[in-house]
């Protein structure tokens, strides 16, 4: 396992790679301090337990923004760690917890129970809104799958349906950023498509893979190793490389993925969780703060898990 160094303020300090949501959490607790966190419409049972749990394991204090009487009866046993901002509505919610984080009072926002795209509004306003000009909102999911040797990135699985060159570096950025958190001194980067060949006509984002890959290796997103087109097999499984007759500096041991569009992204995802019963945490990349954007579907320990992932 290797360890590195990294800057945080003026210590210096090391850390190994982060192989599982175990570690991730035991890291979290180690670090001893708290990410403020906006909870945005806290009403439901996965929202509020999940955010118990993270309270409980110590690594975050909650912003319980929305309408207090229908937040405080699941919180009122919590002694300390919390907050209530009250709130008319879901849009005063959502406007109220984008200006926490916005003002630095909050570092990280989550969304509970409202319309996705009602904190998007909030998130995107020109005015009032907490993305960055020049920056793109983008998906990342970090899953934990039984049978894979440690954790996989993964982008955009639901946010941007079919990615441009701009977006698809962002992506890559993000995805970096977020492995190198985890202690990974050089992520290693799959560009996923059906074969491993450029296709100009029928795969034209193959031919921006490429230049992904000459933007990597020429230094311009720091220590990483990128390479694509691959399928999905030959980023993560050496003998499935070796056995076509294929050579990847991946070696088949990808940390991140990066798919052509929303839809292999999204089937990808609806799949490791269905049929490996992978566990799961996703941010939204790209706002001044990461922003825990739940599934429906996505059980406590997953929202618990994409706590702890924005935290870090």
């Amino acid at each position: 396992m290797k360890t590195i160094s990294y800057l945080c303020g003026k210590n210096r300090q090391s850390m190994e790679a982060i192989q599982n949501f175990s570690e991730m959490i035991a890291h979290l607790q180690g670090r001893k301090d708290r990410k403020r966190v906006a909870v945005v419409c806290p009403y439901d049972e996965g929202t509020q337990g999940a955010v118990k749990k993270a309270l409980q394991a110590g690594f975050i204090e909650a912003l319980l923004v929305g309408e207090r009487p229908r937040i405080e009866p699941a919180f009122g046993d919590i002694g300390e760690g919390i907050s209530y901002v009250e709130a008319a509505n879901a849009d005063d919610a959502a406007a109220q917890a984008v200006a926490l984080c916005r003002e630095g009072r909050a570092d990280v926002m989550m969304k509970g129970l409202l319309n996705t795209d009602d904190l998007l509004r909030a998130i995107l306003n020109k005015e009032t809104g907490m993305l960055p000009k020049g920056r793109v909102l983008t998906h990342v999911t970090c899953a934990q799958i039984p049978g894979y040797d440690k954790l996989l990135f993964v982008s955009d699985v639901a946010v941007i349906p079919y990615p441009n060159a701009q977006q698809r570096q962002e992506q890559l950025r993000y995805l970096l950023g977020l492995c190198r958190g985890m202690g990974i001194q050089e992520p290693r980067v799959g560009l996923i498509n059906c074969t491993e060949k450029v296709n100009a006509k029928h795969f034209p984002f193959t031919v921006e893979y490429k230049e992904l890959i000459a933007q990597a290796e020429a230094g311009q997103y720091g220590p990483c190793i990128v390479d694509g087109p691959l399928d999905l097999k030959t980023c993560l499984s050496a003998h499935t490389l070796h056995k076509k007759g294929l050579q990847s500096p991946l070696e088949g041991h990808a940390d991140a993925l990066i798919f052509p569009d929303i839809q292999a992204g999204n089937v990808f995802y609806k799949t490791i969780t269905l049929f490996t019963e992978a566990q799961t945490a996703a941010i939204l990349c790209g706002p001044q703060v990461p922003v825990v954007l739940p599934s429906r579907g996505d059980s406590i320990e997953n929202k618990f898990y994409s706590i702890a992932l924005a935290s870090l």
